[in-house]
């Protein structure tokens, strides 16, 4: 690679600053690289390497093909001399593809990993071959690396590692039975790739890799898929894919030792609808092997996987037949689909939670955190639609209704048992959160059963968390009537334990009894006082849940405290929703209108038609006196779910609604058609 693809005055090259820079951290990870890329061994790291067992080694052929291998041997055959150095006491192997890459003066990288501790350090330089039998690394860079997605095993040798062993060696360009048995059983492999830092110097990197068991996918054209999990942000191995896009891999047989080895050619794929259906991926990577190489029972390791020796790393990430499922339902995110109540929990005096899951036994499609559920149920005279937040987290696979009983629907909610179903669509509403905004910390006021979109904020906060390692700080201050009205107090207290510091649980109580002492923070009700007693000073992202009253009065008050209006979020259903002060418009002002004359509406999809009147009421209304049921939920504009595509014409708003919408679609709740030449044709 040219020596321009690189960033002299950055401890990151070029490709790495690019893949940071998509990410939003190049600013966050100058500092780390300059800090912690060192041209030595720390003795903690020559120590370390003395413990293991095998070190993963990366190395490039005459080809310039990247190939992993692993060497390996008794405690002891890795040691550093000093810092600049590490011998490495381990026979050539000439069955080995990466072997061609391991002379004298050639580029390798190294990475070291204790499955015991979980320890992981890696290394690159250069080769100083001694012999056949040992050779050394002279330094070039060297680091430490996260624990994440590293599983718990225990090693044994099965023969001495310095006897000569022939192996059976297959060679292919593709994928046989026994290769697709290693990589669909792999929760485990190892990745080299290379660039050169300029036209003298060349870097190599080997690095792990971890998630559940089949993370890999093997795609029909025999290619692998592989998702990119949250990491160190270094983007090392991702960095050098972006400058050269070769790769080599590594799986290994934990029980027979057989080692699994391809190099081929790498597409990094940073938008994709399959990274938002695999938990936890935040972009994807393709390898198309060129080259495969299977030695038999080639390692005289074998590992044995601990009891509860999985990565809660990896156990927070996903698999691709869930992955799939998901993109299938998407598919139908505007169809009603049945669920079967799970479990149904009383929460407490008033409020009542129903676990759904699909009939179909197909994926929930994923909610973000703070939306709401469109909902379809039946009673003895008619068929009833309503929209309630969605109180779980976004990685439970599953929607948790929590209804305070206050009318018809809710009534028959709280009716409900085990076994019971109804209908929903899919999640809508902009009402959500950013778990990795990084310049302010968040301050959540739920009232009542206002505190359900803010609870799924919280579980999604905490999640992120436990992945990423990076908690945004989050203020939750929540307020009830009475403490036998009060919900999820157990729930919340699990959630401030997990959050390491950054959640802080401010419980209100209106009308606080002598039994209650002890059990609130604050009697009365959430009000600027209280929140200057508790925030300290400084800049916020505030997120408001509760009756009209309560968001009303909070946002005035933030307000009058110049708290920026787009620091202020709200949940708002139905016309009386928050009234805004400086709220930017959503969308521009419309150019035509309304229609003052009768006007012809197309319903393309459903091949129906009809005339709409000034006074009529809106399009939606228009839409269910012509026979059809479009989603809806607030009537007002306010939380999206009758976003419907315009094919033609024009509509017109009788005031700007409050969710967002594209040009092309229209909030069919709250517009009626607008004064134009073209006819209104509407995708319903």
């Amino acid at each position: 690679m040219p020596a321009e693809n690189v960033s002299p005055s950055s401890p990151w090259h070029a490709g790495e600053l690019q893949l940071q820079r998509q990410a939003g951290v190049v600013d966050q990870m100058d500092p780390v690289g300059r800090k912690v890329l060192r041209a030595f061994l720390l003795d903690q790291h020559r120590e370390f390497y003395e413990l293991l067992p095998f070190i993963v080694i990366g190395s490039v052929d005459r080809d310039g093909m990247p190939w992993a291998t692993i060497r390996s041997g008794p405690p002891g055959f890795l040691h550093s001399p000093d810092p600049l150095t590490l011998n490495i006491d381990a026979a050539s192997d000439p069955d080995d593809p990466a072997e061609a890459g391991l002379n004298d003066g050639d580029a390798i990288g190294l990475v070291g990993v204790d499955l015991l501790t979980r320890r992981r350090n890696r290394l690159n330089g250069t080769v100083v071959r001694k012999g056949a039998d040992h050779f050394s690394v002279s330094v070039g860079q060297s680091f430490g690396n996260c624990p994440r997605y590293i599983q718990n095993r225990q090693f044994n040798f099965v023969r001495d590692p310095a006897e000569p062993r022939l192996s059976e060696v297959l060679v292919s360009d593709r994928l046989d039975a026994d290769a697709r048995r290693i990589i669909e059983a792999a929760d485990t492999f190892f990745v080299a790739s290379y660039v050169n830092r300029t036209s003298e110097e060349r870097q190599v990197d080997v690095s792990h890799r971890g998630g559940r068991p089949g993370f890999v996918r093997i795609d029909a054209d025999g290619g692998l898929t592989v998702p990119d999990f949250n990491g160190n942000l270094f983007f090392n191995t991702l960095g050098n894919f972006v400058i050269n896009p070769r790769a080599g891999l590594l799986f290994v047989d934990h029980e027979t030792g057989d080692m699994l080895q391809m190099t081929g050619r790498v597409q990094v794929i940073l938008d994709s609808p399959e990274i938002a259906a695999f938990d936890g991926a935040e972009r994807l990577w393709r390898v198309q092997p060129e080259k495969v190489v299977l030695r038999k029972d080639a390692l005289p390791l074998r590992w044995g996987l601990l009891e509860g020796g999985v990565s809660p790393s990896s156990l927070m990430t996903g698999e691709w037949s869930k992955a799939e499922s998901r993109l299938r339902v998407a598919e139908k995110a505007r169809t009603w689909r049945r669920f079967r109540v799970e479990r149904a929990i009383l929460e407490s005096s008033t409020i009542r939670s129903l676990h759904l899951v699909p009939v179909d036994g197909e994926a929930v499609i994923p909610h973000l955190a703070g939306q709401h559920l469109p909902i379809r149920i039946q009673d003895d005279t008619s068929t009833l639609r309503r929209s309630y937040t969605i109180s779980s987290a976004p990685s439970d696979g599953v929607y948790r209704l929590s209804v305070k009983r206050e009318g018809r629907a809710s009534t028959l909610l709280h009716a409900m048992q085990e076994g019971d179903e109804i209908e929903a669509l899919a999640p809508v509403g902009s009402f959500t959160i950013d778990a990795m905004e990084r310049s302010r910390p968040a301050v959540l006021l739920a009232a009542g059963i206002g505190i359900t979109p803010l609870l799924s904020m919280l579980h999604h906060l905490v999640h992120t968390g436990d992945r990423t390692r990076y908690r945004r700080p989050v203020w939750l201050f929540r307020s009830s009537r009475t403490f036998k009205e009060r919900a999820f107090d157990r729930e919340i207290g699990e959630l401030v334990a997990r959050s390491e510091g950054t959640l802080r649980d401010i419980r209100v109580l209106g009308t606080p009894e002598a039994a209650d002492d002890g059990l609130f923070d604050a009697a009365g009700r959430i009000d600027m006082a209280l929140l200057k007693a508790h925030l300290p000073f400084g800049d916020y992202d505030f997120y408001l849940c509760g009756p009209a009253s309560f968001m009303q009065s909070m946002y005035d008050g933030l307000r009058r405290l110049n708290v920026a209006d787009d620091r202020i979020h709200a949940e708002a259903f139905g016309p009386s929703g928050l009234k805004r002060d400086h709220a930017a418009p959503s969308s521009p002002p419309p150019l035509n209108p309304p229609a003052l004359a009768p006007t012809p509406v197309a319903f393309t999809r459903s091949g129906r038609d009809a005339l709409w009147k000034p006074g009529d009421g809106s399009l939606l209304e228009l839409a269910e006196q012509s026979g059809l049921s479009p989603p809806y939920g607030c009537r007002a504009g306010n939380c999206g779910e009758c976003r419907t595509r315009i094919v033609s014409g024009r509509v017109r708003y009788a005031s700007e609604p409050s969710y967002p919408v594209a040009g092309d679609e229209a909030l069919i709740c709250c517009s009626v058609p607008a004064q134009t030449d073209e006819n209104l044709q509407l995708d319903l």
